[in-house]
């Protein structure tokens, strides 16, 4: 079969030897796959990866050296059955999947970052019976293919724990941060502050719903907080309480994942921020705890979804709560997958790319 394959720091468009089905496999052909800012990291950072994976978990089960098919956002349609397998859904059912797979020792394997299961950029993939979620009729398959997008957004609303009413802000409006803003919207959170550099992803956050959009280039973004009645410092929140005027909880969404926005975050946050991490920082970053400190600021990490996260946001895509062909700015074939992370490198060029492996 057709796949696009990381080699090295390089992608290169070759035919590779489908991988047998194991017990409780399902054999699926890829409909339609995104290309996550993940896979834009992984193609330059797998190494750095592998390492992290390493010390998070105790092992790693990919190297970083050999052959790799990329792709975790995706949508497919069930062709054949492996042993051990139930049948709940029928041969030619469109399915959506969380990206994890066994392999024949029956460790787990991230499908899309394995050396065994190619992922979506793949004209085919091997993929876990009982994580199969059948898409609902009329929702098209290249929006299906962004569930998994959108449920990491979903997962990092969750986290926040936002009170109704609370103001949010996203800094950064790539893929994760327009999630975000997706998410907040279909939850009625909210006010939401968007902010970016980029033309083109602003337009894209003020399309999923944001209510306020800054260009940092020629506003401070937490200048707004003064328009929600957010208190800038201690005193003046002690202030408020004392009057006994109400105040609400702000949200910080960082979405860039790049060094030193960390820290331009607690310059900026007011006092009792939330602040809650989605951005992939994949360099050693610093920041000054003392101002978190002098701020009460609260900091969560968030990484990808639960099942019932990723359910859910197939329902919220299929029902109209979030627009998620909005995202979407190309479609393209894997002869053109190289050529497509150059592009996406440029925020003015796409936001999103999606790969259809059939063209």
């Amino acid at each position: 079969m057709r796949a696009a394959v990381r080699r090295g720091r390089a992608l290169f468009c070759e035919e590779i030897q489908d991988p047998p089905l194991g017990a409780g496999q399902v054999r699926v052909k890829t409909l339609a796959c995104g290309i996550c800012g993940s896979d834009l990291h992984a193609l330059h950072y797998f190494d750095r990866m592998a390492e992290m994976s390493r010390r998070t978990s105790g092992s790693s089960s990919f190297d970083p050296n050999k052959d790799c098919v990329f792709g975790h956002e995706f949508s497919a349609e069930i062709l054949e059955f492996g042993p051990a397998t139930e049948g709940k859904l029928k041969s030619g059912t469109r399915v959506v999947s969380v990206p994890s797979a066994t392999n024949a020792a029956g460790g787990l394997e991230i499908v899309g970052y394995s050396n065994l299961l190619p992922g979506g950029f793949a004209e085919r993939m091997v993929l876990n019976e009982a994580l199969l979620v059948e898409v609902p009729n009329g929702l098209a398959s290249h929006v299906a293919a962004l569930t998994e997008p959108f449920a990491v957004g979903a997962h990092a609303v969750a986290k926040a724990h936002a009170e109704p009413g609370s103001p949010c802000l996203v800094v950064g409006c790539g893929p994760v941060g327009l999630a975000v803003i997706a998410a907040l919207k279909a939850r009625g959170h909210g006010p939401v502050i968007a902010a970016d550099f980029s033309p083109r992803r602003r337009a894209a956050a003020e399309a999923m719903g944001a209510d306020v959009i800054v260009d940092p280039a020629k506003e401070n973004p937490h200048g707004q907080w003064a328009v929600f009645s957010v208190p800038a410092t201690m005193f003046q929140a002690r202030m408020m309480n004392a009057a006994g005027q109400p105040t609400k909880r702000p949200i910080i969404f960082e979405c860039v994942g790049a060094p030193g926005v960390l820290q331009s975050i607690l310059d900026g946050a007011p006092v009792g921020a939330k602040i809650v991490v989605a951005g992939v920082c994949m360099e050693t970053d610093s920041f000054e705890p003392f101002l978190a400190i002098n701020k009460e600021l609260e900091m969560t990490f968030v990484l990808a979804y639960s099942g019932e996260e990723f359910a859910a946001t197939l329902h919220d895509i299929a029902e109209g709560r979030i627009n998620a062909e909005a995202l979407i700015t190309s479609r393209v074939g894997l002869n053109e997958v190289p050529q497509a992370f150059e592009r996406l490198a440029n925020p003015e060029a796409d936001v999103k790319i999606l790969v259809e492996p059939w063209r």
